[in-house]
């Protein structure tokens, strides 16, 4: 089955007034939703955008697991266990929350900071908190994120190229950028589909694209 959420959908969020615009796929914050709580390990993607100087103020997460997929600008991120990197595009950054963290986002740029935020709940709680940057990833190598049970496949898709989704129990698209073909159905930037005990599908793109691509597991409790 394959459900498909446009962008338009997105829950909108954020602080425009001090440069922050969010764009929420699932249930998040004041935008409750019972019926878009999560779909598998994942509990949030969210589209963010801040303007030059503009941020997340310190802030604590716990037993969540963060990944983060820059797309425009450099996103300075601090925490309170001591990490302080710059991400840029072609990045990918994950903070492991487990018992407890504090940290800071912000773009610290001249220019523009887009980047989406992915967030996963884990198998079990508690631990340490963890922290990794890979730099410069690259398309179609798989990003395992083991503590939620999960794996990120970025595509990147010329016209008219093609590439699989992987057959799994849960699948989670999400264009960042440009349009694809799936099944049926026409994905353009934003959009997003879930799809459960998918086989033999493909992605095809339109122009030139970049995807972001979970595979999930039927965890017990995962809807």
């Amino acid at each position: 089955m394959i459900q498909v959420r446009r962008a338009e959908e997105r829950y909108r969020g954020g602080e425009p007034e001090a440069g922050i615009e969010s764009r929420h796929a699932f249930s998040f914050g004041p935008h409750f939703d019972p019926d878009n709580l999560r779909f598998g390990a994942l509990i949030a993607c969210n589209e963010e955008r801040l303007a030059a100087g503009a941020g997340f103020a310190e802030h604590p997460h716990r037993d969540t697991e963060i990944v983060t997929w820059v797309v425009e600008g450099e996103l300075t991120h601090r925490d309170s266990a001591g990490h302080e990197t710059t991400v840029r595009p072609g990045d990918l950054q994950r903070l492991s929350s487990a018992g407890g963290v504090r940290h800071v986002e912000r773009n610290d740029g001249a220019g523009p900071l887009c980047f989406v935020q992915m967030w996963l709940a884990p198998l079990e709680f508690g631990g340490e908190p963890a922290y990794e940057v890979v730099r410069g990833i690259a398309d179609g190598t798989p990003y395992a994120v083991p503590q939620a049970g999960a794996l990120l496949h970025l595509r990147r898709l010329a016209d008219g190229e093609r590439t699989a989704v992987p057959d799994a129990a849960r699948a989670y698209v999400h264009v960042v950028r440009g349009a694809v073909r799936l099944g049926e159905e026409h994905l353009a930037a934003g959009d997003a589909a879930r799809i459960t005990d998918g086989a033999g599908l493909e992605l095809k793109g339109l122009a030139a694209a970049e995807c972001l691509v979970w595979e999930m597991g039927a965890e017990p409790g995962y809807v």
